[in-house]
C-alpha cells in the first residue's frame, strides 16, 4: 500500500479571516494534542470533507492518532489509524479508513495559506483524480513568499494544475504577509483553517524528526472533540 504523501513539489486569530469560505456558522473541532491544543474550522463549501471529518471526530477516531509526519517550514500531518500505539521507528503513512473522498478544489477561494487544513491523497500517477484520503490531514506551516519568489514556482503550479491556478494580487499579497506553500495549491482539497493554536502548530512544525519525517518524540492527539457543528454537517 503507497504511503500518503503532501507533495514537496501575524501568528493570531487574525489569520483565520485570511481564507475563503462562509463563515457563518461554521463547525468547529478541537484538537487537544500533547503540546497543546489546536482548533479549527471546517469550511462549508466543501461539505463531502466537512461531513465526513466531523463524522470521524464524533465517532473518536482520531484519539491516540501521532501526527506522523512533520516537515519544517513547510506541513504537519496526521489521522493515520496505524499511528495508535506505533512503535518508536516505524514508518507510517499508510493507513486510512478504507475509502477515499472525491477532491473538492475550490480554486481561487481556498488555497495554502499558513493555517490551512487539507486532506493528503495518494499522488498522480495511481490517483489522477486527485481524490482525497478518508482520514489523514494535513496543517500548513510553510514559508514567506515575496512577489518575484512566487512568480518563480508559477510556471510549476500551472503545469500541475493544467493552467488554472494563477496567482493573482490577493494570493501574492497574502502569502508575502503570512506565509504558506503555494506549490500545493490547485491540488489537494483545503477545506478547513486553523482559528487558534497556530502557536501549537508552530511548535510542532519545529520537532526533531527521524529520516521518515516522523517526531523523535512522539506528537499525539489526545482527543479530538466536535466544539460546534453546522446545522447542515451530518
Amino acid at each position: 500500500m503507497r504511503k500518503i504523501i503532501v507533495f514537496f513539489c501575524f501568528l493570531g486569530l487574525f489569520v483565520a479571516g485570511c481564507f475563503a469560505g462562509d463563515k457563518e456558522k461554521r463547525s468547529i473541532i478541537r484538537l487537544e494534542t500533547s503540546l497543546g491544543v489546536i482548533r479549527v474550522a471546517l469550511y462549508n463549501d466543501t461539505p463531502l470533507h466537512r461531513d465526513n471529518f466531523l463524522k470521524l471526530v464524533s465517532e473518536g477516531y482520531y484519539d491516540g492518532t501521532l501526527f506522523h509526519r512533520v516537515i519544517k517550514d513547510y506541513i504537519i500531518q496526521g489521522g493515520d489509524p496505524d499511528s495508535k500505539g506505533a512503535p518508536k521507528g516505524k514508518v507510517l503513512g499508510k493507513g486510512g479508513p478504507g475509502y477515499t473522498l472525491p477532491a473538492e478544489i475550490d480554486w481561487p477561494y481556498s488555497y495554502h495559506l499558513r493555517g490551512a487544513l487539507a486532506m493528503a491523497r495518494d499522488p498522480d500517477e495511481v490517483n489522477p483524480e486527485r481524490r482525497s484520503n478518508g482520514s489523514q490531514f494535513y496543517i500548513v506551516w510553510g514559508e514567506y513568499y515575496t512577489p518575484s519568489a512566487l512568480q518563480k514556482i508559477q510556471p510549476y503550479v500551472l503545469e500541475q494544475t493544467n493552467e488554472i491556478v494563477k496567482f493573482n494580487y490577493e494570493h501574492i499579497s497574502k502569502y508575502e504577509q503570512y506565509g504558506g506553500t503555494p506549490n500545493l495549491d490547485g491540488q489537494f482539497t483545503v477545506f478547513g483553517e486553523v482559528i487558534d493554536g497556530l502557536s501549537v502548530v508552530k511548535k510542532i512544525q519545529k520537532c526533531k524528526t527521524d529520516s521518515a519525517d516522523r517526531p523523535l518524540e512522539d506528537v499525539v492527539i489526545l482527543r479530538a472533540v466536535v466544539e460546534q457543528k453546522n446545522s447542515d454537517g451530518k
